[in-house]
C-alpha cells in the first residue's frame, strides 16, 4: 500500500491518454501499473522502463532497440499472449501499454499452493508452449520466460506476457558491459555462457518453470545470482523424482528434453515441445495425473533463485498472508533480473572454502595461486570475453544484399541471409541485422541479415462482384485476403446475398487482378434484396390507374380474373393480393380481379304457360316472379310479362307477370 502512496506516476496522465490508477509491480527493467485509457474508456496495463535504461551513451539503442521490439510483439496475435496495444515516449518516460488481465501470475499460484498436480502443471506447460510456439513461428524469441511472466486470469487461461523486453535490454547492455539480463534461476547455459538465444532458450525456461511447479522449488539454489547461473552452465537439470519420487519416468524424461544442457539435445522450438508435452500426458493415468508433491506452500520465496523483473506479490502482500516462510538463501534483492558476465561459468567457478588451518598454512601459496588464476583468467576474459573477442557490426540497413556481404566480409564476419517480404524496404535491400547496426558482436561470431523481398503481393481474384456470399468469401480468403463487410444494401436487380461492390482498405475498387498486400482486408457489400414497400389500395379503380400508381414503389399489375360484380363497375378493380397495407418488396406483382359488371341474362318467353312453370323458368335464371291476376286468374295462363322477350335483364329483377 505504501508504494502506491509514494510512487509519484501513480496519478499521473502519461502522453496525454493514459490515467495511472495504481502499481501493480516492480522490477529490475520497469514498473507496472494499472490504468485507464481515456480515449477508448477501458483498463490497461502500463509497462513503464526504468530510467536509467535511457540514460548514457546506450540510452538512444535501448530506445530504439525497445521500440522494434515492441512492434514484434505487437504483431503477435494468439489467444494465449497478453496483447500489446501501445508503445511510446512522454518526456522521460518510455512505456508499453497492454492488455489488463485481472488475475494473478504463476508465481503467485506455485507460492500459495506448493507444488501443482501433474495434470495442472501439464496444462499450464502445454499453454505457455502453445503460445510461445506462434512467437516462434514470427521469429521472435521471448527470452524472459518465467512465473512472473505467466498470467492466470480469473477464469484460469494462461496468458504469457513482456515478449522482447529483455532482448532489447540485453542486446544493448552487451554492446557496452559484456553482461547479459535476465532471471538467473531460468537462464539457459548457451545465454549465460555466449550471449546467444533462440527459440530452444526458451523451451529450456520452459523445462526449468515445469521443473518447479512438480516439485515445488527451483532445481538450482545459491546465495548468489551467480552461483545459481553457474550450476546452469556446468550441471544438468535435476530430474524431478529426486525430489519427487512417486513421479513417473515419462515425467522425467519430458523435463531432461526440455531443460537439456546442450541446446541440440531440446526440442528445436516451442512447437516440437508441445508435441512432447502433449504425448507425456497421454501416457498418464488419472490418478497420477491428480497428485501432487508434498510441499508446504510458502508466500515468501527463496530470494536468490527467484529474481523476477515483475514483482507481482509484493512484501507487504505476502507478509499479510500469514504463510510459512521459508528459509531464505540469499539475501541480494528479490524479485530483480540480474546482469551477468556474458561467459560466466568458465572460469570463474565459485572457490569452496578453504578450511582455516589451511589457509593459515599456505598462506604465501594461495596468494601466488590467487594471482597466478587472475592475471589468466583475466586475460582470458579479455581475449575470449571482453573487449578483445568483440568488433562492432557494420551498418548495411538500407545497403543491397551484395554491399552488406561485402562489409560484413571486411570486418572479418560470417553472415547469414534470409529472405522476407517487408512493405516499406525496396526488394533486395537489407531490412535488418542481428545483432543490430554498431552493436557489439564477438570475432567469430555470426551476423543474420534479412533481405527484403518487398511487399507480399496477391492478385484480387475475379469474379467477386456479382457472385454469392459464400463463393466470394471462399475465392478471397483462397487468395490469402482478408474478408470484411460493410452495411447490406437494397437493391431491385440482385438477389440477397449477392456481391455489389468489393473495396480495398484505402477505399479504393478491388478491380480483379489488382496486386494488394497479402493479408490486406478487403470490404464486401452484399445485396439484401429488393427494398419493402407498402401496397396501397387499387380497388374500384381502372388497371391503368392502378399501373400508374404502383409504378413508383416498382409494383406491377397482372389481372387475374374477371368477375361478376353487382356493385363494381365493369372495368374496375374489385379485389386485389397482396391486401392494401400488406408489406411486398420492389419487383412484385399485385394480383386483381377485374369487374364484368352486374351478371345478366335473356328474358325468357313466358307466354302461355302456367304461371307455376314460368316461375320455376324464372327461378331458374336467378329472377323472381310476382303474380297479378286479372278476372280472379282462375285460369293460372301467363297473358303477359313486365319484360319483353329477348331483353338482357340482370339476375335478382323482379319480373311481372299477368295471370288470367
Amino acid at each position: 500500500m505504501g508504494a502506491t502512496v509514494t510512487d509519484p506516476l501513480v496519478g499521473r496522465l502519461v502522453d496525454g491518454r493514459y490515467e495511472i490508477v495504481s502499481r501493480i509491480a516492480r522490477g529490475g527493467m520497469a514498473t507496472v501499473y494499472l490504468a485507464v485509457d481515456r480515449r477508448l474508456d477501458r483498463e490497461v496495463a502500463l509497462k513503464v522502463m526504468h530510467a536509467h535504461l535511457a540514460e548514457g551513451a546506450s540510452g538512444g539503442a535501448f530506445v530504439a532497440r525497445f521500440r522494434r521490439e515492441a512492434r514484434s510483439a505487437a504483431r503477435l496475435t494468439h489467444p494465449g499472449i497478453v496483447g500489446v496495444y501501445d508503445q511510446g515516449v512522454d518526456g522521460e518516460t518510455s512505456y508499453l501499454t497492454m492488455e489488463y488481465v485481472d488475475g494473478s501470475t504463476l508465481r503467485r499460484r506455485v507460492a500459495e499452493q506448493g507444488a501443482l498436480t501433474v495434470g495442472e502443471a501439464l496444462r499450464v506447460t502445454e499453454c505457455v508452449l502453445d503460445a510461445l510456439a506462434a512467437a516462434h513461428r514470427g521469429g521472435l524469441v521471448h527470452r524472459d520466460v518465467k512465473p512472473e511472466n505467466v498470467l492466470i486470469a480469473s477464469d484460469e487461461r494462461v496468458r504469457v506476457a513482456d515478449f522482447g523486453l529483455a532482448r532489447a535490454v540485453t542486446e544493448v547492455t552487451s554492446t557496452t558491459t559484456g553482461t547479459v539480463l535476465g532471471t538467473v534461476a531460468y537462464l539457459a547455459p548457451e545465454l549465460v555462457q555466449h550471449g546467444a538465444s533462440d527459440a530452444r532458450t526458451d523451451v529450456y525456461a520452459v523445462g526449468v518453470m515445469l521443473f518447479e511447479m512438480l516439485a515445488g522449488r527451483q532445481p538450482f539454489t545459491g546465495e548468489t545470482p551467480i552461483q545459481v547461473a553457474f550450476q546452469h552452465v556446468n550441471s544438468e537439470v535435476p530430474a524431478p523424482s529426486t525430489l519427487v519420487p512417486w513421479l513417473p519416468s515419462e515425467v522425467d524424461e519430458l523435463v531432461a528434453a526440455l531443460a537439456a544442457h546442450d541446446p541440440a539435445d531440446r526440442p528445436t522450438d516451442a512447437g516440437a515441445a508441445l508435441q512432447l508435452v502433449r504425448r507425456t500426458r497421454a501416457a498418464l493415468d488419472d490418478d497420477t495425473l491428480e497428485r501432487r508433491a508434498d510441499v508446504r506452500p510458502s508466500v515468501a520465496l527463496p530470494l536468490a533463485t527467484d529474481p523476477g523483473e515483475d514483482d507481482t506479490d509484493g512484501p507487504e502482500r505476502e507478509a499479510a498472508d500469514d504463510a510459512t516462510v521459508t528459509v531464505p538463501v540469499g539475501n541480494h534483492e528479490r524479485g530483480r533480473t540480474v546482469a551477468l558476465p556474458i561467459g560466466l561459468g568458465v572460469l570463474d567457478a565459485p572457490a569452496p572454502a578453504a578450511p582455516a588451518a589451511r589457509r593459515r598454512r599456505w598462506p604465501l601459496l594461495a596468494a601466488v595461486v590467487g594471482l597466478l588464476v587472475l592475471l589468466g583468467g583475466g586475460t582470458w576474459w579479455y581475449l575470449e570475453v571482453g573487449p578483445g573477442a568483440y568488433t562492432q557490426v557494420p551498418p548495411v540497413v538500407g545497403a543491397t544484399a551484395d554491399d552488406a556481404v561485402a562489409e560484413l566480409d571486411a570486418a572479418g564476419l560470417e553472415h547469414a541471409r534470409s529472405d522476407a517480404f517487408d512493405p516499406e524496404v525496396p526488394a533486395g535491400a537489407v531490412v535488418s541485422t542481428d545483432p543490430g547496426p554498431g552493436e557489439r558482436v564477438r570475432k567469430d561470431g555470426v551476423v543474420a541479415f534479412t533481405v527484403s523481398r518487398g511487399p507480399d503481393l496477391v492478385a484480387v481474384p475475379d469474379g467477386v462482384v456479382g457472385a454469392m456470399q459464400s463463393d466470394a468469401q471462399a475465392a478471397l480468403e483462397a487468395a490469402d485476403l482478408v474478408v470484411d463487410y460493410g452495411p447490406a444494401v437494397h437493391d431491385d436487380d440482385a438477389p440477397k446475398g449477392a456481391v455489389l461492390s468489393a473495396a480495398l482498405p484505402d477505399g479504393a475498387p478491388a478491380e480483379p487482378g489488382a496486386q494488394v498486400e497479402r493479408g490486406a482486408t478487403v470490404v464486401l457489400v452484399l445485396s439484401d434484396g429488393p427494398a419493402p414497400v407498402s401496397v396501397t389500395s387499387v380497388v374500384n379503380i381502372t388497371v391503368e390507374q392502378a399501373q400508374e400508381q404502383l409504378a413508383p414503389d416498382a409494383l406491377t399489375v397482372e389481372v387475374a380474373e374477371e368477375v361478376f360484380h353487382d356493385s363494381v363497375p365493369a372495368g374496375r378493380i374489385v379485389e386485389q393480393s397482396p391486401a392494401p397495407g400488406a408489406t411486398a418488396h420492389r419487383g412484385d406483382v399485385v394480383k386483381v380481379k377485374v369487374s364484368k359488371g352486374p351478371e345478366t341474362v335473356a328474358m325468357p318467353n313466358l307466354t302461355g304457360k302456367q304461371f307455376d312453370k314460368a316461375k320455376a323458368e324464372l327461378e331458374a335464371l336467378g329472377l323472381t316472379a310476382k303474380r297479378e291476376n286479372v278476372l280472379g286468374g282462375l285460369f293460372g295462363t301467363v297473358r303477359s310479362q313486365s319484360v319483353p322477350t329477348g331483353d338482357q335483364v340482370r339476375k335478382g329483377t323482379e319480373i311481372t307477370l299477368t295471370v288470367v
